[in-house]
């Protein structure tokens, strides 16, 4: 019988797990090597390619000195905490990669949290000390105090420590010594990795996951808990409600590389894939027949903030999206939650109106991204956190918020958060780059990144983390600006857009399509304000030389989706189209 290893990589953002996945599958020779391989091999949605991070987890398995071992990539983002919490069920071990000059990071310590409270050994991977500035034995320090702190165990906290860059492609047990390989990684991981056992007796597994082929259907993904797994064979299906429901397995596969290849049996302790399962649920169990035994169902984090999804009801509906109606967007919805755990979706008393609550804003503007280029066309409100009533007081979610700011901005990065009730915690220099950590309540991140971009010229490093439900704060004093807002259906002329300017700044551009209560610009002042950008110059016969060339408007604003998704008011919504984003007051 095979051994095997289970291992998960952890880490927060940008600290290079798939970029090591992507080396150990060249070391593994797990490809051919006549085929083109492209970076981020596993990144393989486009968005996750656009924007450099990992949405859904992914596994890839390779065999080292004839052990197989199960490698699964993980998201880095708290907003998918649903997607790392269900996939360390699957592993036996984690990698936890830290960069060399950044340390733990809020998301290192909630991913590493996570595992800790499973009992997972872990592997450090101190990632990037090619890197200037890079203070790796003093990281090795920082996450050995994290570790202590998270209330690790004597095992977890006797930790192996490697050091290495993944993009170099090197990995070496003293990072002054660098090596040209990732093996001693991999010889690392099957020496201190626990085997996954064999448990002999009754079937049993949990679906932890699951994927979609447009020939077989719903594809289930998961770890055997005991016994074997058989092809063709019939098994209980254990649900939520504590229903159990006869099922076959019509196919079985295992993971080899990047793809799967198909088996008769798949032994405990091993990942793998079935087809054939109807009507399951992520976090369902599958035993057998005779002696059916449920094993504790998967708990994800609840969520912390919601926002209403509509039809499209403008005046330019339908114009480029396929899905338009009600139905449409209540099946979309509805098939997200089936495979996103942290996602909970509920009728409104209007059918074409549905809440949908998420993880934070990053999490649901992955939802409308998805569903725009998939051709739909959708209305959002604005993000809304979820208050909950504890021991009689009003409360709200709080968040711990880590800013990295050049020194000289520091001060302007501290005023914009507690000018929204933020704490803060830790001030502390790192190098030239000002650390500084807050707590913060949600509502104040709703807008706060934008903010804080414009005024430390871009360089700011934000990210933020769940933390705990406390008593409301208050209101925050901070003065919005108003909208521009348009009060006629045409295309925008220059002329008109030049008269405006000194009303206030644009998000479109002359001959722009616009309609009637469409928000076209924001207002100098806190008010909204009516404008006419289609009213064109009136025509005599009197010529003028080069006046009319003398129009000139400034760019327009450009919002990317998660900044319209926290510029909007409560009294707006946005327009979700597949080729336009757009700002409309609800009328």
């Amino acid at each position: 019988m095979q051994s095997i290893r289970n291992i998960a990589i952890i880490a927060h953002v940008d600290h290079g797990k798939t970029t090591l996945v992507d080396k150990i599958i060249h070391e593994s020779k797990v490809l051919d090597d006549r085929k083109e391989v492209g970076e981020l091999i596993l990144d393989s949605n486009d968005l996750e390619r656009e924007r450099g991070i990992t949405i859904l987890s992914k596994n890839v398995s390779v065999v080292h000195k004839g052990v197989k071992v199960n490698i699964i990539d993980t998201p880095g983002h708290a907003d998918f905490g649903g997607e790392v919490e269900r996939v360390l069920k699957m592993a036996d071990g984690v990698i936890l990669l830290v960069d060399a000059f950044e340390g733990p990071m809020p998301q290192t310590r909630f991913v590493l949290g996570k595992a800790i409270e499973l009992n997972l050994k872990p592997i450090v991977v101190v990632n990037k000390v090619d890197k200037e500035n890079c203070r790796p034995d003093e990281v090795h320090e920082q996450v050995f105090d994290l570790m202590f702190n998270l209330d690790a165990s004597e095992d977890q906290l006797g930790f192996e420590t490697l050091y290495g860059s993944s993009k170099h492609g090197w990995m070496s047990h003293d990072w002054k010594e660098p090596t040209n390989t990732v093996q001693p990684l991999l010889d690392t991981i099957v020496e201190v990795i626990p085997e996954a056992e064999y448990n002999s007796g009754e079937a049993q597994m949990q679906i932890t996951s699951l994927d979609f082929s447009s020939y077989k259907g719903r594809i289930a993904i998961g770890k055997v808990y005991r016994g074997d797994i058989k092809k063709g064979g019939d098994y209980a299906l254990m649900k939520r409600d504590g229903s159990v429901k006869k099922n076959r397995i019509k196919e079985l596969y295992v993971f080899e590389g990047l793809g799967r290849s198909e088996v008769d049996s798949a032994r405990s302790g091993d990942l793998c894939a079935m087809v054939g399962l109807e009507d399951f649920e992520i976090g369902d169990t599958l035993a057998s027949l005779d002696n059916p035994e449920a094993l504790p169902r998967i708990n994800v984090d609840e969520p912390t903030m919601s926002m209403l999804f509509t039809i499209n009801n403008s005046p330019f509906f339908g114009k480029e999206g396929k899905f338009v109606t009600s139905r449409h967007l209540r099946d979309r919805l509805y098939k997200e939650t089936e495979k996103n755990l942290a996602l909970r979706v509920e009728d409104t008393d209007s059918e074409d109106k549905f809440n949908v609550y998420g993880r934070g804003v990053l999490h649901l503007s992955i939802l409308i991204e998805t569903m725009r280029r998939e051709g739909y066309e959708v209305q959002v409100g604005k993000p809304q956190v979820i208050f909950k009533e504890i021991d009689g007081i009003k409360s709200e979610p709080y968040e711990t918020l880590v800013i990295d700011v050049p020194e000289e901005y520091s001060g302007k990065a501290i005023e914009l958060v507690t000018q929204r009730k933020g704490e803060l915690l830790i001030m502390e220099g790192k190098g030239d780059i000002q650390h500084l950590e807050f707590e913060i309540p949600s509502r104040g991140l709703i807008g706060l990144r934008n903010k804080v971009l414009t005024n430390t010229a871009g360089e700011a490093v934000m990210t933020h983390r769940f933390h705990q439900y406390k008593p409301f704060k208050g209101e925050f004093g901070v003065v919005e600006k108003g909208a521009l807002v348009s009060a006629e259906t045409g295309a925008a002329l220059m002329y008109a857009l030049d008269r405006l300017q000194d009303r206030g700044r644009f998000f479109i551009d002359p001959n722009e399509k616009v309609y009637k209560g469409q928000v076209v610009g924001e207002h100098t002042r806190d008010n909204d304000l009516e404008v006419n950008v289609i009213k064109g110059k009136k025509h005599s016969n009197v010529r003028a030389a080069g006046s009319d060339d003398a129009a000139k408007v400034a760019p327009k604003i450009q919002f990317s989706l998660e900044e319209a998704m926290e510029y909007i008011r409560v009294d707006e919504y946005l327009e979700v189209t597949p080729l336009n984003i757009r700002m409309r007051k609800i009328s």
